[in-house]
C-alpha cells in the first residue's frame, strides 16, 4: 500500500510522477489495433492466395477444354476441371461461374485455334469480423490454351 502524500512538495511530486495503471491503458489501446492488423493481414493473404488458386483453376480448365474434340465436351470438361481444381486446392467460393470460348475448336484441321476459359469466384471475407472489410471479394481469372492443330475434331 502506498502512503498518502504529505504536505511537503517532494512527496506530492513523487506521488504524481508514478505511472500506476499506464501499462493497462497502453494495453487497452494497442490490443485492438494489433488484432485489426492481424485480421487485415489474414484478409490480404486470403485474397492473394485465392487469386493464385483461381488462376490455376482457369489454366486447368482451359487445358481440359483444349484437348476435347467437341464444343459440348469442352464445356463439360472445362467446368468439371475448374470445380475439381478449386476443390483440390481447398478454396471455398460462395459463388462460381465459368465462361468458355470454344471457337478455336471450329477452325479447320491444320490451323491453330485457342480455347479461352474465364472463371469468377466470390471469396467470403465476412468470417474475419474486421470492421470496414467487405463481406466478399470476387476473383476473376482468364486463361487461353492452344488447340493442337493436327488433332481430329468433330463438328
Amino acid at each position: 500500500m502506498t502512503a498518502l502524500p504529505s504536505a511537503d512538495g517532494n512527496t506530492w511530486r513523487a506521488y504524481l510522477q508514478q505511472d500506476r495503471g499506464s501499462e493497462t491503458i497502453a494495453t487497452a489501446i494497442v490490443t485492438p489495433l494489433l488484432l485489426m492488423l492481424l485480421c487485415t493481414a489474414i484478409a490480404g493473404g486470403r485474397i492473394v492466395t485465392s487469386g493464385a488458386k483461381v488462376d490455376a483453376a482457369a489454366e486447368d480448365a482451359a487445358r481440359a477444354a483444349s484437348i476435347s474434340r467437341t464444343s459440348s465436351g469442352a464445356h463439360a470438361e472445362a467446368s468439371e476441371a475448374a470445380a475439381r481444381s478449386l476443390n483440390d486446392q481447398g478454396i471455398r467460393c460462395a459463388t462460381t461461374s465459368t465462361s468458355i470460348d470454344t471457337s478455336g475448336l471450329a477452325v479447320p484441321l491444320g490451323e491453330v485455334g485457342t480455347v479461352t476459359v474465364t472463371i469468377s469466384c466470390t471469396v467470403p471475407l465476412s468470417d474475419l469480423l474486421l470492421p470496414g472489410v467487405p463481406g466478399s471479394k470476387t476473383m476473376t481469372s482468364q486463361f487461353t490454351s492452344v488447340v493442337d492443330a493436327y488433332r481430329s475434331r468433330e463438328g
